[in-house]
């Protein structure tokens, strides 16, 4: 086996191997090429090339997001580490760990007009949970102005302390870390041998705080008539059933669910906003919203997409705010009076034995309110025409049991957070940040994890934003894409402030006209069109089948109805 002659590549190498890292991906440069020999010569690592770092980052993203990994992303010196930043934000926000090791020059050469050179330690500061700076192996100081560089073993004892501390806050403090590597040149010559034993040191998850006295805590709660059990983004069959039984079977309990949950129970509410926003289009709207109000919210779990929910909390403040999580928990409706650092799991072993059920009509009020939206909705459905809503009715009802689906972000988790899901389904989204820039990429990445098929599903600028990402080698056969082509940013004829000009088609919705086809010659997908009902059906009842290649289905909707169709829902709701 081949190893690079410079000892902190072989460091590097080495304390992921030690660390359990396999998956490592890899934008090709030049200064990065101990790195890549080192991974690449060494049968334990799954290696991947991806030319555009930023698709690579949120590719590794998808990885660590299914695996509960760490993934390692591998670039060269200079702009290249900044493409990183996007991915890097979102796995900050959604506790995903992730390992950025970026080769630098050496600091000698920073800031003196040397080629491919930027200020790289710490560049991440705000978004990163630790960056680690290696120093520069003293065998290879050539810096004609430093001083003596320090021996090689200080080198080495500092090396490995900064390593150790990165690898454990990414497997325990579940985030992003970056390791900042600066090599000097030559960079390609090769040895048979280590000539450096890293000092390892691993760190194990510590227990949780928990809070042992719950004394006070169940007294609020059996005293309370409605409480509101809210949940946010969370990974699949991560809270036991017979907690979600106690839960929905609770009169005084509402417990909302958002597509991204993954949780499901028959008295759960999926469909957050058709509950909400019709309340706002009611004349007696505050004696309503008073009713809803709960006494406690208990929230579990990580980024609520509703905006109807948060507006809500904000205006009709519970007089309790409980966060349920290890790590993290955010002040969204500003109330925020509790956090447990503890496991949902945990926490409702204990919690739910001296909780009692008090006498409410909290759920059952709310539940009629919830059949007849439901009854609504399938009647509005049967009246409008093709559009956005349309498809996205089809759509999930056409879904594979057992699939991953992979949201993209704006309108597509919104449209999706109007239906139910069934609960065999997977559903991920890139909710951290909120932003449209790497869906496609973390879905890739995701499938490489996933036993079943991966959909993702996504609006038509998210999807050319990233379509670098189809610039891969390892996207699976049964990778399937549908894109909802409105012709734009769809998302901004529905928000306020919208106004029919010029500017706002250039500047907001952003229209365009790209045919999707192309792209799909160029990076060899089968590709289907979708323009009204009957295409609709016909394609999607082909769509999922087996095939040769990654499929793509583009379902164009008309622009100028869409809006106006999602809108008129919520009245006809009201």
């Amino acid at each position: 086996m081949k190893y690079s002659n410079i000892p902190s590549a072989q460091s590097i190498v080495f304390h992921c191997q030690a660390q359990g890292i396999k998956d490592i991906i890899i934008s090709p440069g030049s200064r990065n090429a101990p790195l890549t020999i080192g991974f690449t010569e060494n049968p334990f690592f799954r290696c991947y090339s991806i030319v555009d770092e930023r698709c690579a980052a949120f590719f590794a993203l998808g990885i660590s997001q299914q695996s509960a990994r760490p993934a390692a992303l591998v670039c060269t010196s200079g702009s290249a580490l900044l493409n990183y930043y996007p991915a890097i934000a979102e796995a900050f926000y959604s506790d995903i760990p992730l390992i950025v090791i970026s080769a630098d020059r050496p600091p000698y050469k920073i800031d003196i007009g040397d080629g491919q050179t930027i200020r790289q330690e710490n560049v991440f500061a705000k978004h990163i949970a630790y960056s680690a700076n290696l120093v520069l192996d003293p065998t290879a100081f050539k810096s004609p102005i430093s001083s003596k560089p320090s021996e090689p073993q200080e080198v080495q004892e500092h090396n490995d302390r900064e390593l150790n501390t990165a690898f454990n806050k990414a497997i325990v403090g579940r985030g992003p870390v970056h390791i900042n590597v600066p090599f000097e040149e030559p960079l390609y010559e090769t040895i048979s041998s280590m000539t450096v034993s890293p000092n390892i040191r691993k760190e194990t998850v510590s227990g949780t705080s928990i809070v042992e006295d719950y004394t006070d805590f169940l007294t609020t709660w059996n005293n309370s008539t409605r409480k509101m059990v809210l949940v946010g983004t969370n990974p699949p069959n991560s809270i036991a059933d017979a907690f979600l039984e106690v839960l929905g079977t609770d009169n005084s309990v509402l417990v909302l669910t958002e597509t991204t949950s993954n949780l499901y129970h028959p008295n759960f509410f999926p469909s957050i906003d058709s509950i909400v926003a019709p309340l706002e289009k009611l004349e007696d709207r505050d004696k309503h919203f008073r009713d809803l109000r709960p006494q406690i919210v208990l929230t579990i779990g990580g980024m609520i997409v509703s905006k109807k929910i948060k507006a809500f909390l904000r205006e009709y403040s519970p007089d309790h705010h409980w966060h349920v999580g290890p790590k993290k928990a955010y002040d969204t409706f500003f109330c925020l009076s509790q956090h447990f650092k503890i496991e949902a799991n945990e926490f409702f072993k204990t919690f739910l034995k001296g909780t009692a059920k008090v006498e409410s009509n909290y759920y059952d009020h709310w539940n009629e309110t919830r059949k007849r939206y439901r009854v609504k909705r399938e009647n509005y459905l049967k009246e409008i025409p093709f559009s956005d809503m349309f498809a996205f009715s089809s759509i999930l009802r056409s879904i594979p049991k057992g699939y991953q689906v992979q949201l993209a972000n704006s309108s597509t988790v919104r449209y999706a957070q109007l239906f139910d899901m069934d609960p065999s389904l997977e559903v991920f989204s890139n909710r951290g940040t909120s932003g449209i820039d790497g869906s496609t990429s973390t879905a890739i990445g995701a499938s490489m994890y996933c036993k079943s098929p991966t959909l993702l599903l996504t609006g038509d600028l998210s999807f050319l934003y990233d379509s670098n990402a189809l610039w891969n080698d390892h996207i699976r056969a049964d990778f399937r894409i549908i894109v909802i082509n409105n012709g734009g940013g769809g998302i901004f004829r529905i928000l306020p402030g919208k106004e029919a000009t010029e500017n706002f088609e250039k500047f907001f919705e952003t229209v365009q006209n790209i045919e999707l086809k192309k792209l799909c010659s160029l990076f060899d997908l089968d590709y289907a069109l979708a323009q009204n009902e009957k295409d609709l059906s016909d394609l999607l009842s082909e769509f999922y089948k087996k095939s040769e290649r990654p499929k793509l289905l583009e379902i164009r909707t008309p622009r100028f109805r869409n809006d106006k169709i999602l809108l008129t829902y919520f009245d006809f709701l009201s």
